[in-house]
């Protein structure tokens, strides 16, 4: 696995060296589909593993998020499960967001990882510079409320200024809606080219075995009741927040060697 952390390594020091939006967007997608392919590579040799070697197993691993409390967990969230879905990672996720437990196989999880560490930081950063240039100020966000009249409650239209911290929550959450596009689709080139590519190894069904294996360790090991709300709306609607977040996760640029395969720096907030 180390090698293949070093080659994700070099795409994401290609990503982030350049200026050109396209040219990293192309590292991202390369470094997903290196991700991806590996994670078909070593299921296929799990299927044909020697009696002498141990087979590897899915595991379960606690990620902490961030302190409980801390604003912004919420969205931290979301972008660590949009990664987790395109590698193959199943997530329970603690009640105040704070922590996220992944089942899957190791070297998965560690692929998460190392995107997540990454792209949450450009997030933050990303959101950071958009909130302190006051262009959030300039759009009314819309909520739908409830009122008591004399006739009965209703809904109606409530329209107010842009707090910071509604254009943040909207920013956060179209970049990680983005970036589970971008990856999603990665991913499922990746997969689509190597079940094309097989040459009689039987990818397509060691891949259905592996999601099966996946499915049935979490059904044994997650101790998860209900699901988890952090998806719900939280904030009322600011699209131009929500529009700037988009393109903030289209020019997304993935982290640098150090956070890959380790936890991701503390942020100061969210």
């Amino acid at each position: 696995m180390s090698d293949t952390l070093s080659r994700i390594a070099l795409l994401l020091r290609k990503a982030e060296s350049t200026d050109n939006e396209h040219e990293a967007d192309a590292y991202l997608q390369a470094a997903q589909r290196l991700a991806t392919t590996t994670s078909v590579d070593l299921a296929v040799a799990r299927a044909h593993t020697a009696a002498r070697e141990r087979r590897p197993v899915p595991v379960q691993r606690t990620v902490e998020i961030g302190e409980p409390g801390r604003r912004g967990l919420r969205t931290h969230v979301q972008l660590f499960l949009a990664i987790a879905q395109a590698n193959s990672v199943t997530c329970d996720i603690a009640r105040n967001s704070s922590r996220v437990y992944a089942y899957g196989f190791d070297t998965d999880i560690d692929a998460v990882q190392a995107l997540y560490a990454s792209l949450v930081v450009q997030m933050v950063r990303s959101c950071d510079e958009y909130v302190k240039s006051g262009r959030y100020a300039a759009e009314s966000s819309v909520r739908t409320v409830r009122v008591h009249t004399a006739r009965g409650p209703r809904l109606v239209r409530d329209v107010r200024p842009v707090h910071a911290s509604t254009a943040r929550i909207n920013f956060q959450q179209a970049f990680a809606a983005r970036i589970a596009a971008r990856l999603g689709e990665a991913t499922d080139q990746a997969r689509t080219a190597a079940v094309r590519a097989d040459t009689g190894t039987g990818v397509a069904p060691v891949l259905r075995a592996k999601d099966v294996e996946l499915a049935d360790h979490y059904r044994a090991h997650s101790t998860a009741r209900g699901s988890w709300d952090g998806l719900r709306r939280t904030a009322a609607r600011a699209d131009q927040s929500r529009r700037a977040g988009d393109r903030a996760g289209r020019r997304a640029r993935l982290g640098s060697e150090p956070e890959l395969g380790g936890s991701r720096p503390a942020l100061d907030r969210g």
